[in-house]
């Protein structure tokens, strides 16, 4: 299996690798800490925040030396006070051309260090009033944006990672029905969906049945693994709440033939504990559950089961192949 992590997880707790270090890590050793994590294949860059230090060519490098795969790019605006009202929904067109600017210089600095895939997460493109915003006008300018980042480059797949709020209270693209249909509208073959597992949660989505619906109506290119309450994105450790869920998820997924990158979308700096240890037991929670699928995917009983809507058979099936037996 292929893993991913998020490179800013790998600040907290830094007396835990640098015995002297005085000031902020670089990104170069940022990267030097994760390459510690056993298991670990790929990792994920956010643009422009981390390519600021290295050129793409010297971060190509960096990678290559340090045995880690670049997965893709996310493109992000929150670190940029012009956008708190809006990237590609801002009202001022000079400010959306400056979003639309940053992501197409994003995804020619993606190709440059060798990755094609540009993971776009909507969260300034929203509304908080009654009365705030023309609706319409604030989805056909989320479209035409998308649109435009989409065309820059067709050799990269633009992945939509969406969100139900935060920072805005509601989101243009706040779950998954009105991605997938965004998607379809535009009609676009580079276009595919991001499914962030807390996201999904606290849209009040079921996450495996989702995941078969986009699998269905659209096209599944990233997947972030977390876990929480389901009442804010609180990225936790994977299965950590939602374990039968994440389970029946990461089944979900098998069976439609997902075969990129798991990415861990978690927040060892929410309780100040070691990135290093919480991406390798991410790592072992999957690797133990992807065990528990195989065995289900080998059990002919659970899909018999399952098209007969038998909740207790389901159930029971499950639970024998987590527990050996009942």
């Amino acid at each position: 299996m292929k893993f991913a992590t998020r490179l800013n997880s790998f600040r907290t707790r830094p007396e835990l690798y640098w015995k002297d270090m005085s000031g902020k890590p670089t990104n170069a050793q940022l990267l030097q800490r994760v390459a510690t994590v056993k298991g670990l294949t790929h990792v994920d860059l956010n643009y422009p925040d981390h390519m600021t230090q290295e050129s793409p060519q010297e971060m190509k490098k960096l990678l290559a030396d340090l045995g880690l795969e670049l997965n893709g790019f996310a493109v992000r605006y929150y670190s940029d006070p012009t956008f708190r009202q809006g990237s590609f929904t801002h009202p001022d067109a000079a400010v959306r051309r400056k979003a639309i600017d940053i992501a197409k210089k994003g995804i020619d600095t993606l190709l440059e260090c060798g990755g094609s895939l540009m993971t776009f997460w909507p969260g300034q493109d929203g509304f908080e009033y009654p009365f705030q915003s023309d609706y319409r006008r604030l989805w056909e300018l989320q479209l035409e944006g998308i649109r435009q980042m989409a065309e820059y480059n067709k050799d990269v797949t633009i992945s939509i990672e969406y969100k139900p709020n935060e920072p805005r209270t509601h989101a243009v693209l706040g779950n998954a029905g009105m991605t997938m249909l965004a998607i379809r509208e535009l009609g676009l073959a580079n276009l595919g969906m991001t499914l962030d597992f807390c996201h999904v949660l606290y849209a009040g989505e079921q996450p495996a049945n989702i995941a078969a619906l986009v699998s269905h109506h659209s096209r599944l290119v990233g997947v972030h693994l977390n876990d929480g309450y389901a009442r804010y994105d609180d990225e936790l450790v994977t299965g950590s709440v939602h374990f039968m869920q994440t389970i029946e998820f990461l089944l979900q997924l098998r069976r439609d033939g997902y075969d990129g990158v798991y990415y861990f979308d978690t927040m060892p700096d929410t309780v100040d504990i070691d990135p290093v240890g919480e991406t390798e037991l991410n790592i072992e929670v999957v690797t133990n559950m992807m065990r528990i699928v195989d065995k289900l995917i080998a059990t002919p009983e659970l899909e018999r089961a399952a098209a007969a809507q038998d909740a207790l058979a389901t159930q029971r099936i499950v639970q024998n192949a987590i527990f050996g037996g009942l």
